[in-house]
């Protein structure tokens, strides 16, 4: 049984390159025709693939809606926050994991930091767009008529003298983050307060969430923090293959 289900399952990604006929499915898989013609009927019974008027199958309908289904049902708050918890575990500072919905970005988990320093953010609370490192990281992966649209209608407060200045400054910026894969907020919303960031992708490539570490200056400095980049890029990489299905969760033994 499960070497017909591996079988069935091996045609899927065959068809994904383009429509094959029957003689094509049976010899990628190494097994007759009617073998493979009997896998191929099952999966067209379950809509997984479809049968042209040329007699090559290509991928079904069915498996697009219930692909589209399940990243909608997707919860990447869910798949990360043990990631977070472990990142802020090893270094102690305050973690964020934020989303851009409507045109802000807003934070959706954080784990305080073990420090008495604590940062006054809070999950639900829109960032400060114009400076934050998650936000950089996600309006930098906008398409490129979206990021200047944007740029040019916010305003953009000087909190603090690194604040960005104005839409061309932040433009600059959003291109350098994406261009790097990493994002930084050193001063520019609080003084005290450094920020290093890094994406969370989709399947598709796409970012679809950030985090970041923060801590303030009477606990780390700027130059510090910067030296855990490499872990907080590797707790988002780990996370983005969760929630991608590129790296399947172990199973718990009973």
């Amino acid at each position: 049984m499960s070497q017909t289900v591996d079988r069935a399952l091996s045609i899927l990604p065959l068809l994904a390159e383009g429509p094959a006929d029957l003689g094509q499915v049976a010899d990628r898989l190494g097994v007759h025709k009617s073998t493979a013609l009997r896998l191929l009927r099952t999966l067209h019974g379950h809509g997984m693939v479809y049968r042209q008027s040329d007699q090559r199958y290509r991928l079904g309908a069915r498996l697009f809606a219930l692909a589209q289904e399940a990243m909608e049902n997707l919860d990447v708050r869910e798949i990360a926050h043990s990631h977070l918890v472990r990142l802020n575990e090893s270094c102690g500072h305050t973690v964020h994991l934020a989303v851009y919905e409507e045109n802000e970005v807003l934070y959706i988990d954080k784990v305080e930091s073990r420090y008495p320093v604590r940062m006054y953010s809070r999950i639900g609370k829109p960032v400060a767009i114009t400076v934050a490192a998650v936000a950089k990281l996600l309006l930098a992966d906008l398409p490129e008529h979206e990021r200047r649209a944007l740029a040019e209608k916010l305003d953009y407060p000087m909190y603090t003298s690194r604040s960005t200045p104005h839409a061309g400054a932040f433009l600059q910026e959003l291109a350098r983050v994406r261009e790097q894969g990493w994002a930084t907020d050193l001063g520019g919303h609080e003084e005290s307060i450094n920020c290093v960031a890094a994406p969370i992708r989709g399947a598709d490539g796409r970012v679809v969430a950030a985090m970041s570490v923060s801590a303030p200056n009477v606990v780390v400095t700027a130059d510090e923090l910067l030296t855990l980049l490499p872990l907080v890029r590797r707790t988002a990489d780990t996370i983005s293959g969760e929630y991608s299905g590129r790296t399947p969760v172990k199973d718990t033994p009973a």
